[in-house]
C-alpha cells in the first residue's frame, strides 16, 4: 500500500450563530444554508470526516488505524480513540459562554471527555473579540447567579483579536468566540460542552437552547486569568519557508508554516500529520504525486509517509501529536 496525502471531506455542524463565509472563501462544497462549524480532521462519533477520493474513499481515521494503525496514526497513537479533532469555525454571530471539562473533571461513565483547544484567528472583522477566563475573584453562588440573570460577561475578560492570534483555552476556562471572527480550532477529540449563557436565543423551533448549569459549575475555574496571546515557542526560518511553533501541550503540537516557494518535509513514522490551508496555495509533493492545495484544502498525512513538499505560496497550519 502506498502511504499518500489524503484528502479529507470535512463533516459540517449547522448552528443558528454561523453562515456561509466557509463556503464562499474557503470553498467547502455541499454545505447547509447556516454554515457554523466544519470539521475537518474528525474521528468522533458526533461527526467523522471520511477520505474525499482515491482507492480509500470514504474510509474514516478509524477505518485507516484498523488498516494499519502504525502506519497511518503512528506509533505515539497508544489509546484506542483518535486524539485531536481539527474545526473551521464560522461565527458571524456571537456563540454562547461556555466551559469545558478536563481529563479528570469530566464524568466518563456519561460520555464526557476533556477538552483543551487552541484557536487560531485566521480572519476577524474589526474590533472582533472573544470572552477568556474571569477578570476577578467570584464565588461559585455569584457565578450561577450571574449565569442566570445574565451579566456573566461582566466580570469575564473581554479580549480583542486581530489575525494570526493564538490562544490555549485550558479546560475549566470560561470562554466565548465574539461575532465576525473565523477560528482554525486544534482540540482533544471531544465533543464535551456546558453552555453557561446562550443570550436568551432561540433555535429554529423558537425553543430557547438549553443550558447546563449545574454541571459548568462543577467544572469551571474562578480563579482570575490574565489572558494573553501565545507567542511561538520556536521559529525555524530557511530561504523558502518559515516554520513557527505555536503552541505544544500533551495533546498536540501546532505548527504555522509559511511557504514562500518551497517547503521540504520529513514525515515522522510516531505520528500523522494533518495540514489544514488557510491562505494562498499551492500542491502538495509525495511520493511522486502531486495534490492540490487551496483555502481552506485539509490534508491526513499518514505517519508511514516520508519525506514531501508543500510547494506555492501559502500559509499552512500543521497539526500532530
Amino acid at each position: 500500500m502506498e502511504y499518500l496525502p489524503l484528502r479529507m471531506k470535512p463533516c459540517y455542524k449547522e448552528y443558528l450563530w454561523g453562515g456561509q463565509r466557509l463556503a464562499e472563501a474557503f470553498g467547502k462544497e455541499d454545505t447547509p444554508a447556516t454554515l457554523a462549524e466544519s470539521w475537518e480532521l474528525s474521528c468522533h462519533r458526533d461527526g467523522m470526516s471520511v477520505v474525499a477520493e482515491g482507492a480509500l474513499a470514504g474510509k474514516t481515521l478509524a477505518d485507516l488505524g484498523a488498516l494499519d494503525r502504525a502506519a497511518f496514526w503512528g506509533s505515539e497513537c497508544r489509546g484506542e480513540e483518535f486524539p485531536i479533532l481539527v474545526k473551521l469555525i464560522d461565527a458571524q454571530k456571537d456563540l454562547s459562554v461556555q466551559v469545558h471539562p478536563s481529563d479528570e473533571t469530566a464524568d466518563i461513565s456519561v460520555g464526557e471527555h476533556g477538552k483543551a483547544e487552541m484557536w487560531y484567528i485566521v480572519d476577524c472583522e474589526p474590533h472582533s473579540a472573544i470572552y477568556y477566563g474571569f477578570n476577578r475573584k467570584i464565588g461559585k453562588e455569584e457565578f450561577v447567579r450571574r449565569a442566570k440573570d445574565g451579566s456573566i460577561c461582566e466580570v469575564l475578560n473581554r479580549v480583542p483579536v486581530a489575525r494570526g492570534d493564538v490562544f490555549y483555552i485550558l479546560p475549566g476556562t470560561v470562554h466565548a468566540i465574539g461575532a465576525g471572527i473565523l477560528i482554525a480550532e486544534i482540540q482533544q477529540n471531544s465533543n464535551t460542552t456546558f453552555r453557561i449563557y446562550d443570550y436568551l436565543r432561540r433555535d429554529k423551533d423558537g425553543n430557547l437552547r438549553p443550558l447546563q448549569l449545574e454541571r459548568a459549575a462543577e467544572v469551571v475555574d474562578l480563579t482570575p486569568v490574565l489572558p494573553s496571546e501565545c507567542k511561538a515557542n520556536g521559529c525555524a526560518v530557511f530561504a523558502e519557508f518559515t516554520m513557527a511553533e505555536m503552541f505544544s501541550c500533551r495533546y498536540f503540537k501546532a505548527f504555522r508554516l509559511d511557504v514562500r516557494t518551497r517547503a521540504d518535509l520529513a514525515g515522522d513514522a510516531r505520528t500523522f500529520q494533518h495540514l489544514l490551508c488557510v491562505d494562498g496555495g499551492g500542491r502538495i509533493l509525495c511520493g511522486g504525486r502531486e495534490f492540490p492545495l487551496t483555502r481552506g484544502s485539509s490534508y491526513f498525512i499518514p505517519a508511514a509517509a516520508g519525506a514531501y513538499s508543500v510547494e506555492g505560496a501559502c500559509r499552512v497550519l500543521l497539526s500532530r501529536v
